[in-house]
Order: C-alpha cells, then sequence, then structure tokens
C-alpha cells in the first residue's frame, strides 16, 4: 500500500513514504507500534498531495514534530502520521521588525540559540526544551510565567481541501498547555516577535532555567515531558508524592524518583504500562483531594 499511495502521489512529490513504521522510532518516549502510513513531506506542494491523497481514501491523519508530548498505542496508528522536512525548518531573523520568521519543523532550541546570537531576549524560558517550534505552538510550551503564545505574531497553516490560512495571535486562544489552534489543520509558520536585551543578561537567565530543567526533570530517561498540567495554585508533582505513587513501577515504565509528574521508558517500556501510571496517579489523587488530573500528553491510536 505505501508503494501504491507512493505512486498516487506521484513523481512530483518530494519526501518520503514508509509503511507500517514504528512510531517508537519517532516519539520521545521510544514507545508505539506502526502506523500505517508514516509521511515526511519536504515542501508545501507535497504536503497538499498528501494531504489530499488522504483525504480522498479516507485515511485518518495526524501532524507530528518531534513526537514530544505523545503516547502510542502498541498497536499502533491506523492511519497516517505526517512530519515536515528540510523546507519547514527555516529560521530567518528581520532586523527592521526584530522578529524571527520559523518553520514549524524548526526545533525551538534553534530559536533560542539564535535569540540569544542577535542579543534579542524572550525566549529564555524556553532553553533545553525539546521539539519543534510547530509543537510548541500547539501545547503554548512554556511556564506559569511565561509561554510561546506570548512571542506570537502571526502563525500560518494549511486547512487540507481549503488551503492556507493565517491568524494574528489576537485571533488564538492561548491557554494554558493549549491553544484553539484547530487540530484538521497543519501548522506551518510563525513569527515571533523579541525584545531587547542585555547579552549578559539573557545568558544568565538562559543558565538558571538549563540548571534548573537538569535538576528536576529526568532529562537522561525517555519521557513524554510533563505527563499532567497542573491544576490551579497546586503542583501536580507534588500531589503524586503526597499519595505515594513517586518511584512507582508498572513493568519498565516508572513515575520518576526526581519528579513525580514525569513517567519514564526504563528500556522497553510498553504504552499500556505507562496508561497503567496514568490511571493509577489519576485515581489516587481524585480519592485523597478530589482533584481531577488532566493529561497534557496527547495520546494517539488507543480507543476512544
Amino acid at each position: 500500500m505505501a508503494s501504491l499511495l507512493a505512486r498516487r502521489l506521484g513523481p512530483e512529490f518530494k519526501g518520503r513514504v514508509l509503511e507500517n513504521e514504528l512510531m517508537s522510532r519517532h516519539t520521545t518516549y521510544r514507545i508505539g507500534g506502526p502506523a500505517r502510513y508514516f509521511i515526511q513531506a519536504d515542501d508545501l506542494p507535497s504536503l497538499s498531495r498528501a494531504t489530499d491523497a488522504l483525504r480522498a481514501w479516507g485515511v485518518p491523519w495526524i501532524a507530528l514534530g518531534k513526537g514530544s508530548n505523545l503516547l502510542v498505542s502498541d498497536e499502533g496508528f491506523d492511519g497516517a502520521a505526517i512530519v515536515l522536512g528540510p523546507g519547514f525548518s527555516v529560521c530567518r531573523y528581520n532586523d527592521d521588525s526584530k522578529t524571527f520568521s520559523v518553520g514549524a519543523a524548526c526545533r525551538l532550541s534553534h530559536v533560542v540559540r539564535e535569540a540569544f546570537s542577535e542579543g534579542r531576549a524572550g525566549f529564555e524560558f524556553a532553553v533545553g526544551t525539546p521539539g519543534t517550534v510547530g509543537g510548541a505552538l500547539r501545547m503554548n510550551a512554556g511556564t506559569s510565567r511565561e509561554y510561546i503564545g506570548s512571542r506570537v505574531v502571526s502563525v500560518t497553516t494549511l486547512r487540507p481541501g481549503s488551503g492556507l490560512r493565517r491568524y494574528d495571535a489576537r485571533d488564538i486562544e492561548w491557554g494554558y498547555r493549549q491553544t484553539s489552534l484547530p487540530y484538521d489543520e497543519v501548522v506551518l509558520e510563525c513569527e515571533l516577535s523579541t525584545r531587547a536585551g542585555d547579552p549578559e543578561e539573557i545568558r544568565l537567565r538562559m543558565e538558571r532555567s538549563l540548571s534548573r530543567r537538569r535538576t528536576t526533570q529526568p532529562l537522561g530517561l525517555p519521557s513524554c515531558g510533563s505527563v499532567f498540567r497542573n491544576p490551579a495554585r497546586e503542583s501536580v508533582g507534588r500531589l503524586i508524592e503526597n499519595v505515594g505513587l513517586k518511584g512507582a513501577s508498572c513493568g519498565a515504565a516508572q513515575i520518576s524518583e526526581l519528579h513525580a509528574n514525569f513517567i519514564v521508558n526504563r528500556g522497553g517500556a510498553r504504552a499500556i504500562e505507562v496508561l497503567a501510571l496514568i490511571h493509577a496517579a489519576q485515581d489516587a489523587v481524585r480519592e485523597r483531594y478530589d482533584i481531577e488530573l488532566v493529561p497534557e500528553v496527547r495520546f494517539l491510536g488507543f480507543p476512544q
């Protein structure tokens, strides 16, 4: 079927099409069964061709970045996983407007470095953050005080079957770990504002942020990042630790001994094991505190 899909896309398609590709190769969790198709589109015409073909065949699809903030079922995904290739990785600084034009496939860490090199502030909070700019926009990545939405000027997406759409920042609702960007659209690029800053102060803030991340998060083991959103005026890590689940294991999955809002893959963990720990944490916190923990991790390939 992959060869049939590749033929359907034609010789003009730039990228690659794989069939039954293990998603464990494409997620930061290193977990996940096969996707029916794995498609890398290297430019906009190729992306349009791919989404049009999938729509015509009735094949569900999802656009991915680097696969952070995602848990894929052990059975995989009976659809297409789409990633953006090199043509969507641009990162250009405009000295007149003091803004960056950034492709969705560009790593957020690259934007942080480029801003520092230009002596511009506003991205120090994102130092060390895994994933792409597109993924960061989807989940409004950041902290409780600073987040990428506060730097957005505009976002451009592809709505399959309709074409390109441009959103001004004010057109988008920027919530805690979520935005109103439609999931049936592919984020292509954005314009990000910066502010003036002292290079030494920028460097110090970046170093402090990176040091805090290294000492409080289990960066040495595969994970999806934070599993749950923090409730108002509460810390999920503290809640899970207080119910005695910090360090709890299910198979090769473990609630981190360093930060209880991380579930890590200690080697060969399965999605069902991670899911069991998610449910255990939700049940225990609900019973003790009457608080419903809301996952920020996205689930793919699980029964609805």
